[in-house]
């Protein structure tokens, strides 16, 4: 008799046990989300606990009859009382899905991170695929509809955080829905007011680095100009080998990589001894413009098709300066460059809508929100970025850290102390508990 009472007991005790583990997973709690499916586990060297799954999303907010879509969610788990980051990506998602994925400000503050992939892009693309709903609006509704979802399971404070597309994801999402969020964290975020921005080519020209090093860099432009003879037909034949097409004849595509280089160098922090000299051999030069300038970029191949249509739209880009090439280029300017060679000719009417760039300014101008900027001083995209408005100076809550000589990988761990510990210290003060 006493056997069996203590076999009961054991009994009720791993029952006891399994019903505070199924209390303490986060997985039946995802599988009770409205519109969340196929939820699947993934392995993780830093987290608790991991998963994927697709949120059900409408193509048009608030308009279900115009279609749904499935949008790819990455959940990394910490606990239920830590923060929550909520990672608003700009391109695919797919990295997230890596086993050992850390979100920078997941480490830092040990929190829980929900990576959302962007709509049109890897498995986010809607079926089928029309285009006018392609829009920055739409995207941060699909974040909003995240949110007030996961909130159901992490109740405390939350922030929102991207780099680069993902920065201004991050940015727009603040102007659109102020209270969604604690605190938010954009990294290398342009914020560009027109197709071709204007401030670009200036500070590549004249402000970024020192004269000896912007000289270096055009005196290799204007080497392999001069050696177009030769190095066109090289250039061609690599295209011809990677299977890459384009939308306007390979001497353009040529001098658009040529006038692309600087901004790929500045971009990621090479160092300008790596810019080939005037006095390097064919090959070298071409070999030097391939490795930082690669053509692929300009195909009809590139994966940013999705990425090129919101550009145009209304999240605006880059133009480049000819004038010191002129004599040597295919064609004189490179003027509205993004329709003639980036969009497929069904786009050729798309044209830029400030409104977005507008409102967002706005915002920032007349609210003190908890943003925390992060640049990187020689990155072309800061050029663009949100230093330039004045009132932004004189806010209590917005900051803008920028790291001298840091490129577009800046992120908040690249600062020396004490400014490491500072910026910590501000996004802390809105996430972590009292």
């Amino acid at each position: 008799m006493a056997q069996k009472t203590f076999r009961k007991m054991l009994l009720l005790l791993a029952m006891i046990c399994l019903s505070a583990s199924a209390q303490d997973s986060l997985l039946p709690r995802l599988q009770a989300l409205q519109g969340v499916s196929d939820v699947k586990a993934l392995e993780s060297d830093v987290y608790k606990e991991k998963y994927v799954m697709k949120v059900c999303q409408m193509v048009v907010p608030g308009e279900p009859q115009k279609g749904m879509f499935r949008q790819r969610v990455i959940v990394c788990h910490v606990g239920f009382d830590r923060p929550t980051i909520l990672v608003t990506e700009g391109y695919y998602a797919h990295y997230a899905l890596r086993k050992g994925y850390q979100d920078e400000l997941s480490k830092l503050f040990d929190a829980n991170v929900i990576t959302v992939e962007y709509r049109y892009f890897g498995e986010s693309m809607p079926e089928p695929c029309n285009w006018d709903y392609l829009t920055v609006e739409n995207s941060l509704a699909d974040l909003h509809r995240v949110n007030q979802l996961f909130r159901q399971i992490y109740k405390g404070k939350w922030a929102a955080t991207g780099i680069s597309k993902g920065g201004q994801t991050t940015m727009f999402y603040r102007a659109y829905y102020p209270d969604d969020v604690d605190v938010s964290v954009p990294y290398v975020a342009p914020l560009n007011k027109s197709l071709e921005d204007g401030r670009h080519e200036p500070f590549l020209a004249k402000k970024v680095g020192t004269k000896e090093e912007r000289q270096r860099l055009q005196n290799f432009q204007t080497e392999v100009l001069k050696r177009r003879a030769t190095l066109v037909p090289m250039f061609r034949k690599y295209c011809d080998e990677k299977k890459y097409t384009f939308r306007a004849p390979i001497d353009e595509i040529f001098d658009l990589c040529v006038l692309e280089y600087p901004f790929a160098i500045w971009q990621w922090g090479t160092p300008i001894n790596e810019v080939a000299l005037p006095t390097a051999t064919d090959e070298e030069l071409f070999a030097n413009l391939i490795k930082y300038s690669e053509p692929n970029y300009f195909s009809e191949q590139s994966p940013y098709l999705s990425f090129n249509v919101q550009a145009v739209r209304e999240l605006g880009y880059y133009g480049y300066d000819t004038k010191p090439f002129r004599r040597y280029l295919s064609r004189k300017s490179a003027h509205d460059y993004m329709h003639r060679v980036m969009l497929p000719s069904e786009f050729s009417g798309l044209r830029f809508d400030k409104t977005l760039y507008k409102r967002t300014r706005r915002f920032l101008k007349r609210n003190d929100a908890s943003i925390i900027y992060i640049y990187g001083g020689v990155d072309p995209w800061g050029a663009s970025g949100v230093g330039d408005i004045k009132k932004l100076q004189k806010k209590q809550n917005l900051r803008i850290h920028t790291l001298p000589g840091g490129s577009h990988s800046t992120r908040i761990n690249s600062f020396p102390e004490p400014e490491r510990q500072e910026i910590i210290g501000e996004i802390g003060k809105w996430i972590l508990p009292k």
